[in-house]
């Protein structure tokens, strides 16, 4: 089940268990199996002992670590070590101890007794963030400025379901659409739930599936056929397949060529993508121009943030791509905007409060930004819109 990474001649397991309770590390090892090539250590000296700098490798912490003192000595570990993906299993969660724990470099938290299949994604997910697993994709151009005469890919990106990805990324669009005076196109990624339609109240003809199945003949006039104009406000929309099952038919390579034919004749392609990092994904990632980040004020979408933003680092994705949105920043949950940049590491660039307008849009169909154009949501996104729109008429006017 666990895509091992190839460090056998590092270092003879792939997970670690640490914990100062033996039968806890015993318990724990034989439900991550065989397959994981785990190991159990009495304490973090005694797995440094064992592994060779350099070496990734997930390391589960056993309650014994539950607890500020434990929490610093994986810190140390963390810092020094920033190849280790730590999770954490406690007897008892807390917003106070998801959040010191995420601040000390764990990367997920799990109820202690365990689930093994809660054990078993989480180990999964760690294991593709580290270095070994993905390695590097190829040197990323200096430049992320689109090339002359190319429209500008903007893909909107988060790694936790729920934070208002679509929504920001269906009115970004509807944005750019009535500010630029060259055409806009908004790709819905998601292929298997994709809910861009839905968001504009469309009831799409043709979807990604058609310039698929046409992509060796494809050209601009039956690309322009298979879009979903979204009369309001004239953009372009390239829908998602209807079914689930389709997405098993598109591949990164397509979607990558697709997308790359579509900025020959945008000024903006913006695309909206599921909540996660497959291949796809990240295959768009590295085609576009920008990447809008989402993330909420609530701890799992933090979590999840730290988890994909150590993602984009381990694949040389530069910074200059990226432009972090905080949705929902004005909410009362105990966490600061300036807690959130210290946990994930980066500046947030964009802070969009929440407000009923968008699940009142949202339930009719119609983008906050035309719905409620007064509304801070609206406005938000209408400045985000802006800061495009303004930098792609400097850079053609150059």
């Amino acid at each position: 089940m666990y895509p091992v990474p190839p460090i056998t001649e590092q270092a003879d397991f792939s997970v670690a268990v640490v914990d100062a309770d033996q039968r806890f590390r015993t318990s724990l090892a034989v439900q991550l199996g065989e397959r994981a090539r785990a190991a159990s250590f009495a304490s973090i000296e005694a797995l440094e002992d064992r592994l060779p700098p350099g070496t990734p490798l997930v390391v589960v912490f056993g309650p014994t670590f539950a607890d500020a003192r434990g929490l610093d000595e994986i810190s140390r570990l963390t810092r020094a070590r920033p190849e280790i993906g730590a999770i954490l299993v406690s007897p008892q969660l807390s917003t106070d101890l998801l959040q010191q724990a995420l601040r000390a470099g764990v990367r997920d938290v799990l109820a202690a007794p365990v689930d093994p299949i809660q054990l078993a994604t989480a180990v999964e997910r760690v294991l593709q963030t580290l270095p070994s697993v993905y390695g590097p994709r190829g040197e990323q151009p200096a430049s992320t400025e689109p090339a002359e005469g190319q429209g500008r890919v903007l893909i909107v990106s988060s790694t936790k379901g729920g934070t208002g990805k679509t929504v920001i990324a269906t009115n970004l669009a509807v944005a750019l659409a009535r500010k630029s005076d060259r055409p806009v196109v908004l790709v819905d990624a998601d292929l298997q739930f994709g809910d861009v339609a839905v968001m504009l109240k469309l009831a799409p003809e043709h979807t990604i599936v058609d310039a698929v199945n046409a992509v060796d003949r494809l050209d601009p006039a039956l690309l322009q056929s298979l879009f979903t104009k979204h009369d309001p406000s004239g953009l372009q929309v390239l829908a998602a397949p209807l079914e689930p099952a389709f997405a098993d038919q598109i591949s990164a390579a397509q979607m990558v060529e697709i997308v790359s034919m579509l900025r020959q004749q945008a000024g903006f392609v913006v695309i909206d993508t599921p909540a996660r990092l497959d291949d796809i994904v990240l295959g768009l990632i590295e085609v576009s121009d920008d990447i809008l980040y989402v993330t909420g004020m609530d701890i799992p979408s933090i979590k999840n943030s730290k988890i994909g933003l150590g993602i984009l680092r381990l694949l040389s994705i530069p910074l200059s791509k990226l432009t972090t949105i905080l949705n929902r920043a004005n909410s009362k949950v105990r966490l600061e905007v300036g807690e959130v940049e210290r946990t994930l590491g980066v500046r947030i660039d964009c802070l969009i409060p929440s407000d009923v307008a968008v699940p009142q849009s949202v339930n009719k169909g119609v983008p906050v930004v035309l719905d409620s154009p007064r509304s801070g949501v609206a406005r938000a996104i209408d400045q985000l819109a802006d800061q495009f729109v303004t930098a792609d008429a400097k850079r053609r006017k150059a």
